[in-house]
């Protein structure tokens, strides 16, 4: 499984990076106003995130309509070769995604669901897929199950061009270990998720005795 920063951070990214396990960024605009960011600044934003990730950073549309998400992807997918343009499920995100992938433009389908969602997105030529788990978990529904039906329904069939499912909404490591486990291609994570996947108490114990019985050597 493959790790994706889900922030539009830029410090939170170079960090995540000198791990050396981000194989790529999604961001939304809620990430982005969340950095204070502003309008005429949102493609140098994409652009300098580009610059440090050497994968997938996707950007998302804005717009509802099937002509102006198209516009808007085109525009934001010449900024870098490693931009995936994001549209939302829904049928004008639907024609807006034959119309880009058609162009030779990625898009990863956001505000994926259902089954049948999932299924319509890569029939229309999504690159990605991203099921939503927290939100399903917010309102008392299992969101791991539908990743896990999502995962099993997509792998069921070929749809010409690559496809992978993006387990995104993910709230604390458990839902990353069930996401490993059912099987999906990508975590999409927050960077404090991505912290709290490395830590451990026991690792934590561990450290501190080699620590403690290395100093009896040094003393020695």
């Amino acid at each position: 499984m493959k790790f994706f920063l889900d922030t539009a951070s830029i410090s939170e990214i170079e960090e995540a990076v000198s791990w050396g396990v981000v194989s790529g960024v999604t961001t939304n605009p809620t990430l982005y106003a969340r950095e204070g960011g502003k309008l005429a600044e949102f493609h140098a934003h994409i652009k300098r995130i580009c610059d440090i990730v050497d994968g997938p950073v996707s950007a998302e549309t804005v717009t509802l309509t099937r002509d102006e998400i198209v516009a808007e992807g085109e525009t934001l997918a010449a900024l870098d070769p490693h931009v995936v343009v994001k549209v939302p499920t829904m049928p004008e995100g639907l024609a807006a995604t034959k119309a880009l992938s058609e162009r030779g433009i990625a898009v990863n389908m956001t505000l994926c669901f259902t089954v049948p969602q999932a299924i319509l997105a890569a029939r229309s030529g999504a690159r990605y897929i991203s099921p939503f788990v927290g939100r399903f978990d917010d309102i008392s529904e299992d969101g791991l199950e539908q990743l896990g039906n999502t995962i099993a329904a997509i792998g069921n069939y070929e749809f010409g061009h690559p496809v992978e499912v993006i387990a995104a909404s993910i709230r604390h490591p458990q839902h990353v270990v069930a996401s490993a486990l059912l099987g999906a291609d990508i975590c999409t994570v927050p960077f404090k998720v991505l912290g709290q996947c490395v830590k451990h108490p026991l690792t934590d114990r561990g450290l501190e005795s080699f620590l403690a019985d290395w100093e009896k050597v040094r003393n020695s």
